[in-house]
């Protein structure tokens, strides 16, 4: 248990941190999945429509500094690339 006062702040603003985390680490899970769901049944107009949404969940986490830019990139990327071997 944390004794000194700034380490019961530091405390207090990690268990805040963590729910926007969560949130934050759900939606690009969600994104994601569906995103690879409608790739793997060859669905690309529906996946079409879900990649922007999948864009804005990677850049809000960038901007939050949840995941690295350099992640985020890379993630785009696949999605793209495996939008584009649907043909």
């Amino acid at each position: 248990m944390a004794i000194t006062s700034s380490a019961k702040k530091a405390l207090r603003a990690a268990k805040k941190k963590r729910v926007f985390n969560l949130r934050r680490k759900s939606t690009i899970e969600r994104s994601i999945k569906e995103f690879r769901r409608l790739v793997a049944d060859k669905k690309k107009a529906e996946a079409e429509k879900l990649l922007p949404s999948v864009y804005q969940a990677l850049d809000k986490a960038v901007k939050t500094k949840y995941v690295k830019a350099n992640t985020a990139s890379r993630l785009k990327s696949r999605a793209m690339a495996s939008l584009k071997r649907l043909g």
